[in-house]
């Protein structure tokens, strides 16, 4: 059987979306069709040496650095990679891969991240940055876009989504069923710790919708509690300004030092909403509970009152009733851990092989 793998982008090698990407090539090594790679930025990563084939995007100016510029131009690049001679076709989907044409003696199977989020549910967020002209050829665009991924997705045969939050969200825009595979999280890098410190810790890229910032402000009205932050981006400046002199902000930190500091935390503090969050997991598997926003994937994975809390709203205040109401609760960090398991990338092996071979 010849098979051929498409991801969206490869400009690094160590995001969520690659990490199933890793997964997926060495269960079907093969070639890696995208729209533009970044070679510089995959050195030292398990994509360094792998034969990648990028999208005539590659040759436009900047492309490696302001890919997302050309946006417009994604559908008829995705659309232009020859996949004749392949009989398996696996799209690693949170844009435009899954757009991929094949012929109907071939089967293609979407693991699909997220709907087109730009283009669907953050489209007003998305449109805030832009006045004027450009507002209206943005709205023009995701207009365009929001088509043209409705209409792309009746060519993959088999939807999975990495989420029963994604799995709605695809059944929504798109119409169709899609199978449950959560992704697989690296669960052997990271040993459970019985002995906590005091802190509290968060860690994320500074972009708004992690809101870094609440979650800063939450712990700066509680003077009497610690919270580390681990991470940099364009809001770092933002959340500096708001930080008390109870917030440690650490920047990029490397994975051995996230992990040490994960593993003897009171608790992992989580404010985003993710289609799935595998950090919360990695701070679970380190036997650390989980205090979070009760919405999207997490809900997925954090146990209420095992293995974390979650929060109603979010806002600040929200947050804070939660950290008071965890501060009078117990939690095994042997079931945190026991729960982490259950998300390894020996089982995301298993069940993705199994429905492989299903549909195949």
């Amino acid at each position: 059987m010849r098979s051929a793998i498409v991801h969206d982008w490869l400009i690094s090698g160590v995001g969520g979306g690659e990490k199933v990407l890793e997964a997926i090539h060495k269960l079907y090594p093969s070639p890696i069709y995208t729209l533009v790679q970044h070679e510089k930025m995959l050195k030292g990563t398990y994509f360094e040496n792998l034969e990648v084939r990028p999208s005539f995007i590659q040759k436009l100016p900047w492309a490696k650095t302001k890919y997302k510029s050309y946006l417009p131009l994604f559908p008829l690049a995705i659309e232009q990679h020859d996949l004749t001679g392949y009989d398996l076709i696996v799209s690693s989907s949170h844009c435009a891969a899954k757009g991929v044409i094949t012929s109907p003696d071939q089967v293609h199977i979407c693991y699909c991240h997220t709907p087109m989020r730009y283009a669907w549910d953050l489209m007003h967020e998305y449109l805030r940055e832009y006045r004027g002209v450009k507002s209206a050829f943005a709205r023009w665009m995701l207009h365009y876009l929001r088509g043209w991924d409705v209409h792309s997705a009746r060519r993959v045969d088999h939807f999975i989504a990495n989420s029963k939050y994604v799995a709605k969200r695809i059944e929504k825009f798109y119409g169709r069923d899609a199978a449950v595979i959560y992704p697989p999280v690296d669960i052997s890098y990271y040993e459970s710790e019985d002995v906590k410190d005091s802190y509290y810790v968060t860690a994320s890229r500074f972009v708004p919708y992690k809101r870094i910032d609440l979650i800063v402000e939450a712990f700066s009205k509680m003077g009497d509690k610690k919270l580390v932050v681990i991470g940099d981006g364009p809001e770092l400046e933002k959340v500096k300004r708001s930080a008390g002199k109870n917030v440690e902000l650490l920047g990029y930190q490397p994975d051995s030092v996230l992990k040490e500091y994960m593993q003897k935390a009171k608790a992992f503090v989580f404010a985003a909403v993710e289609d799935f969050g595998i950090l919360p997991v990695e701070a679970m598997a380190c036997g650390t509970p989980v205090i979070a926003l009760g919405k999207g994937g997490v809900c997925e994975t954090v146990v209420e009152g095992k293995t974390g809390l979650f929060f109603s709203e979010q806002t600040s205040s929200s947050l804070v009733d939660a950290v008071e109401k965890f501060e009078k609760m117990e939690m095994d960090p042997s079931q945190c851990r026991k729960r982490a398991e259950e998300f390894s990338v020996n089982r995301f092996n298993e069940l993705f092989a199994q429905f492989v071979r299903d549909k195949i």
